[in-house]
């Protein structure tokens, strides 16, 4: 964990004046919960935040909370404006380092197929995957090599290769990336991507306190 956020303390009975006033002043609402930490109204400097989401907002962060110091915790949940997109407020998950975490992990594709020098598109269907693992395991990416796909061919997300300690949660026959025929690419990429969302329509986020435990 290199990455330390600082939280300020907060009162749970605000207005909405006075959480305008907190993202006026460059900070961000937000909440920390877990089994050592109580639920606690907390606000985050908002320049430190962003550098965390650019970095990934799906690594471990080392918090320090007034009065109950620091401790690992993850992002479990987001609200942005709808227009702008904001941060509006931003929950906290502490996790145990000793205790399975599940999240998400981007995907870095790294390669060149052969078929892309004969016209193939590669299109990328995900961008990220869901694992399951210790906190320390924790990847900041996932390597997909496509420089051995042909075209018309497809990497799946059971030809990932995991270390033992980390487990795949995502459907392992997801379509993660295909090389498309070129005049074909734009057509079947729009589909591909329409059956992705649809997969995801109405899946709830969950929290990592309600998934961690979950195999």
């Amino acid at each position: 964990m290199d990455t330390l956020l600082k939280a300020e303390i907060r009162s749970d009975r605000v207005t909405k004046s006075d959480l305008k006033q907190m993202r006026d002043h460059g900070k961000v609402p937000a909440v920390v919960y877990g089994k050592k930490v109580p639920s606690t109204p907390i606000v985050i400097d908002e320049k430190q935040l962003a550098a965390v989401l650019r970095r990934n907002p799906h690594s471990i962060i080392e918090m320090d909370i007034p009065e109950v110091g620091k401790h690992p915790v993850m992002i479990s949940g987001m609200q942005r404006d709808s227009i702008q997109r904001h941060l509006l407020h931003i929950d906290f998950h502490q996790i145990n380092m000793d205790e399975p975490v599940r999240t998400t992990v981007a995907l870095e594709f790294t390669g060149e197929s052969p078929a892309q020098k004969e016209g193939g598109v590669l299109t990328a269907v995900l961008h990220e995957v869901e694992v399951r693992c210790l906190p320390n395991h924790l990847p900041t990416a996932i390597a997909v090599d496509i420089s051995g796909l042909q075209l018309g061919e497809s990497f799946l997300a059971k030809d990932l290769r995991l270390p033992p300690e980390i487990e795949l949660k995502t459907d392992e026959n997801a379509v993660l990336a295909t090389i498309l025929v070129p005049q074909k690419a734009s057509e079947e990429a729009e589909a591909m991507a329409e059956e992705a969302n649809a997969d995801n329509a109405g899946k709830a986020v969950e929290p990592a306190a309600e998934t961690a435990d979950q195999s």
